[in-house]
């Protein structure tokens, strides 16, 4: 770690009060480091995960503008993904051993396993996987269309992405609530609703140890007795002599469950209050859904980012913005500021389906870690507002949500709609 002493920034990002801030008032302090300071030393974060800071922590490079995110994460051999983490918050050392994945690891191993995981993904299996999806967008409609007004969040939101995942990977019927709710554990540690009375740390190791079995059990239960479908590829999938250990599979599943969870349903819930607050939107969507959809869903993930955090490590010395990064110093990138940067987007307040989105960082800053489930992401977030838009073409957020405050999810908890009841 850096032995550099620097003046931590006036503006604290590290307060658990400013994620408790709105959206719109996070916006307004990045919009001011943008201009003035786009890459900024940071206090040392605390959070419910951490408990103390470290002693000898000395803080983070706070890097918000658009252009400087990608440089950081197409700099893979400067900035390390595979040394310590790649969280916002120091993760404690026996989580980070279970939770390892692609998504923690450097080259030349993350190109290796990689490859290899891609590889399951044949023509074939996207369009089983294609079907699948509309299929259950479709279940989930018909389940809310009479009822007129449901909780937008458990009765449409969070359903789609974890049915997705549990029938792609095979995971048995009776066991898809224990896998939704460790899921959840991972992702929303510091959300009591979620946790109960479990601390952060537990609930977080809690989550990893019920993905990490049953993912065993289903790995055990292919080799066994293959199936038709992604499990058995995975268990099955070979790339130039490469084939995965169970410990990356397993590290491949729980990544799945946690980037492939709530990042869509936070985007469907986020996308919906947007569809509601620029009705203007809604109507050049609705006017020709099949031929707008592909460049409204990048909007949809641009103005929700439901990551907002992810964090790396310098490997050398680096000069960003005018700042000199030494070896050791974390970086931490705040995706939800690049993707409101007045300098990519004009006018990025505005939710607009016909924007230019091809330079927006919500899947990541274009790197060797672009996000691997991108197209599954933006497969589900077609169905699902398909079909909402189609045979629920009113339906409309209802009052103001309950917000999850976090530092990694932008993150709605409960969110009410309504809509004229299809009989």
């Amino acid at each position: 770690m850096t032995a550099t002493k620097r003046d931590y920034d006036t503006i604290d990002l590290s307060d658990m009060a400013f994620w408790a801030k709105s959206a719109d008032e996070r916006e307004a302090v990045f919009a001011r480091l943008r201009d003035e300071r786009p890459v900024s030393w940071q206090r040392p974060i605390t959070s419910p995960l951490m408990g103390e800071v470290n002693e000898g922590e000395t803080g983070y490079w706070a890097v918000v503008r658009n252009e400087d995110i990608v440089t950081v994460s197409r700099n893979a051999d400067v900035f390390s993904s595979g040394s310590g983490g790649v969280t916002f918050e120091d993760v404690p050392d026996e989580i980070l051993e279970m939770a390892t994945s692609i998504l923690t690891m450097d080259s030349p191993r993350h190109g290796k396993v990689r490859r290899v995981i891609s590889s399951t993904f044949t023509p074939k299996r996207i369009a089983l996987i294609q079907d699948q999806i509309a299929e259950q967008a479709r279940k989930i409609v018909d389940a809310i269309a009479p009822l007129g007004e449901v909780e937008f969040v458990s009765a449409v939101s969070a359903r789609l992405p974890m049915w997705t995942i549990s029938e792609m990977i095979g995971i048995p019927e009776d066991q898809r609530e224990a896998v939704t709710d460790a899921a959840n554990l991972m992702v929303s540690w510091d959300d009591e609703d979620v946790t109960g009375e479990m601390d952060a740390a537990t609930a977080m190791l809690n989550g990893i140890v019920t993905l990490h079995g049953v993912c065993q059990d289903v790995i055990d239960a292919r080799r066994a007795k293959p199936a038709d479908d992604l499990m058995t590829a995975l268990v099955q999938a070979e790339v130039d002599g490469v084939a995965l250990t169970d410990d990356e599979i397993r590290s491949f599943f729980v990544l799945l469950c946690v980037a492939g969870n709530d990042t869509t349903k936070q985007t469907t819930t986020q996308t919906l209050r947007a569809l509601t607050r620029f009705p203007d939107q809604r109507a050049y969507l609705a006017a020709d859904f099949d031929e707008r959809i592909d460049a409204a869903v990048d909007e949809f993930v641009r103005w929700a980012t439901p990551v907002m955090t992810f964090r790396r490590t310098a490997l050398e010395r680096f000069e960003l913005s005018g700042q000199v990064i030494e070896p050791g110093d974390k970086v931490v990138m705040f995706y939800s500021s690049g993707n409101r940067d007045d300098r990519v987007f004009p006018n990025p307040g505005a939710f607009d389906l016909a924007r230019d989105n091809r330079n927006h960082v919500a899947f990541g800053g274009r790197g060797p870690h672009y996000c691997l489930g991108n197209h599954l992401a933006k497969t589900q977030l077609k169905a699902i507002f398909s079909e909402l838009l189609t045979r629920l073409p009113d339906i409309r957020a209802d009052g103001e949500p309950e917000y999850l405050t976090s530092t990694f999810i932008n993150g709605i908890k409960r969110q009410r709609c309504v809509f004229t009841p299809q009989r």
